[in-house]
């Protein structure tokens, strides 16, 4: 590493010039757009992504068969494929059209070039994209629930969506959150494609600039930079989440809390005349 970073130091790159780059207007826009477009496609995947789940669990076998669908349709495909094919769906659908029975004139006549623009492709591509992902996550996070949970939730009566968001959900975030948090710092850096079809994210802003003053390095040096602190900032509030989740119960506590004497098993403390002991 040291002999890379040497070699890398004495290369034909202007180092000095990055900082000055990162808050770039162009750098700056494309910074937020990143966020935006990551965190809006993230919860429509999460929402999509937990009705297939359920739809995969279902014990219709119906909507069982269409979460299989679904779920291998959108993890074959892939992210830059389905983003150009939905950016060029007006080539199979020029207009959207809603007619209004016994009516003269359609209620909607739109273009669908003015519906999916290059931001709503990119956000539908990649929602859709990571839904079939996420679908897992949350089936195998509701099947590491234990069997017996269901069965005492419905001695009790609670209504199935009862025992969903009161029993099951609270119990499986535990194993839901992690690959989660990992899929949407995937998803922070796979929103990159969408600089293909002209949408301006960290990666459009760096060419943009550097179409003006030909330091492409210099510029990807700097949209590396941004990447880093928002995996950075995003690893931090992941480890604050898993360990709310957790109730702090990390494997450090545990280690102070035995050293402290407190919730120490039977089998090892030590053995006293103290009958109370």
């Amino acid at each position: 590493m040291a002999a890379f970073l040497w070699a890398a130091a004495g290369g034909r790159i202007d180092y000095a010039s990055v900082p000055g780059f990162l808050f770039a207007p162009r750098l700056l826009e494309g910074l937020v757009g990143t966020v935006v477009l990551s965190v809006a496609s993230m919860v429509a995947a999460v929402v999509l992504g937990t009705v297939i789940a359920l739809l995969n669990l279902s014990e219709n076998p119906v909507a069982r068969w269409f979460a299989v669908a679904w779920i291998w349709l959108f993890r074959a495909i892939p992210a830059l494929v389905l983003l150009l094919l939905l950016y060029n769906a007006a080539l199979v659908f020029p207009r959207l059209t809603l007619q209004v029975p016994f009516a003269a004139d359609p209620f909607l006549d739109i273009s669908t070039n003015d519906i999916l623009t290059a931001a709503t492709a990119a956000f539908v591509a990649l929602a859709l994209n990571e839904s079939a992902y996420i679908a897992e996550i949350v089936r195998a996070g509701i099947t590491s629930v234990d069997v017996g949970q269901t069965e005492a939730s419905k001695s009790i009566g609670q209504t199935p969506f009862q025992r969903m968001s009161r029993v099951i959900i609270p119990q499986a975030m535990r194993v839901i959150v992690p690959p989660m948090g990992n899929n949407f710092i995937g998803l922070v850096k796979g929103s990159s494609i969408a600089s293909v079809i002209g949408f301006v994210d960290l990666l459009r802003g760096s060419q943009i600039v550097a179409s003006y003053n030909l330091l492409v390095i210099e510029l990807l040096l700097a949209a590396t930079i941004w990447y880093l602190i928002v995996v950075a900032v995003l690893t931090f509030l992941q480890a604050m989440l898993e360990r709310r989740i957790h109730g702090g119960s990390t494997r450090v506590n545990m280690r102070k809390r035995i050293g402290r004497g407190l919730s120490t098993p039977p089998f090892m403390r030590e053995k006293t005349d103290d009958p109370l002991t």
